[in-house]
């Protein structure tokens, strides 16, 4: 009898994680109830996976596909996926999802965090009473009020939006960019970044990272949006141009940043260590556990989905 039970076949199916060693895909455990794990290119088991879990930004490049045969879905952990290549996956007819809005509310909590705390000046105010300047110096400078304050979302997806829903509730008012303009959406629209950014005091910037939208923030931006402008960036390091920034910041020809990415992390620019009008976070805006907790719910959906030949729960839709 242990003969047989030992001879049962694993009917769970196969699903590569496919990760960079600095990478891990919280609570998967709970994968494990449901799928065969591998997470290795050299498995043998390579050749016959339908179904590759992206962890984080790890690459998903034409050389990955080349050691996967049979692969027909890839289950992205991030909602952009500018480490994925879309064009080889439509190529080889591989579907591809990310997370859908499981990480919106947690971003965009983060990215009003920062505005506001640059605006307040709060982290900078802490650090000035934990150095024991306020008695040697008396009245910390004055932060900025949020509320009134003209807000520029670029990019107005599932994340964009829930930042517009809470600065609309601080008083601000939102006009955003995209690559379209959306017919239910009052908010007045911009075609182009540079507009936005002359009739704004903010611009945060949360949409996708594609070829089109690189350095989508450049000098040009920044100069319309003035010295008394201050950048919010929740989305990828690369849509600001990461060395103009850093001479506008330091120069003094824009008020502040709060940034969540940068473009070659985790390397952050020195020169921005020193200034007490940039809020600097190592790439945490989705780092809750509710977050993490939706993020498995969306993957194991997805897959799922997949393996019973149902409609994909986050297909990937460009912003």
């Amino acid at each position: 009898m242990a003969t047989e039970d030992n001879e049962v076949e694993d009917h769970r199916p196969l699903v590569l994680i496919h990760h960079l060693p600095s990478f891990k895909l919280p609570l998967q455990d709970r994968l494990i109830t449901h799928f065969r794990l591998f997470d290795s290119l050299a498995s043998p088991d390579a050749s016959s996976v339908r179904a590759l879990i992206c962890v984080g930004t790890t690459p998903v490049t034409a050389d990955t596909l080349d050691h996967l045969p049979s692969l027909r879905l890839v289950v992205g952990s991030s909602a952009g996926l500018d480490h994925v290549d879309l064009a080889e996956c439509r190529r080889r007819g591989i579907a591809v999802t990310n997370t859908g809005d499981a990480n919106s509310e947690n971003v965009a909590d983060y990215a009003v965090a920062l505005l506001l705390d640059v605006l307040r000046r709060v982290s900078a105010a802490d650090r000035f009473v934990r150095s024991g300047l306020w008695p040697q110096m008396g009245e910390y400078p004055l932060g900025c009020k949020i509320g009134g304050k003209r807000i520029g979302i670029v990019g107005l997806g599932s994340i964009g939006s829930e930042v517009a829903k809470r600065l609309v509730a601080f008083g601000c008012t939102v006009a955003y960019n995209s690559r379209n303009k959306k017919p239910s959406v009052l908010y007045p629209y911009y075609a182009n970044v540079h507009d936005l950014a002359v009739n704004s005091d903010v611009l945060i910037v949360c949409c996708a990272l594609t070829n089109e939208t690189h350095h989508i923030i450049n000098k040009d931006v920044l100069t319309a949006l003035g010295r008394e402008g201050f950048i919010i960036n929740v989305g990828r390091g690369a849509l600001v141009d990461e060395k103009e920034l850093v001479q506008f910041l330091v120069q003094g020809e824009i008020g502040g940043a709060g940034l969540d990415v940068f473009e070659n992390e985790p390397n952050v620019p020195k020169e921005l260590f020193a200034l007490d009008n940039v809020v600097l976070s190592p790439h945490l805006a989705i780092s809750t556990p509710e977050s993490f907790e939706a993020l498995n719910e969306v993957i194991i959906a997805n897959l799922k989905a997949f393996f019973s030949s149902k409609p994909l729960l986050s297909p990937f839709q460009q912003e």
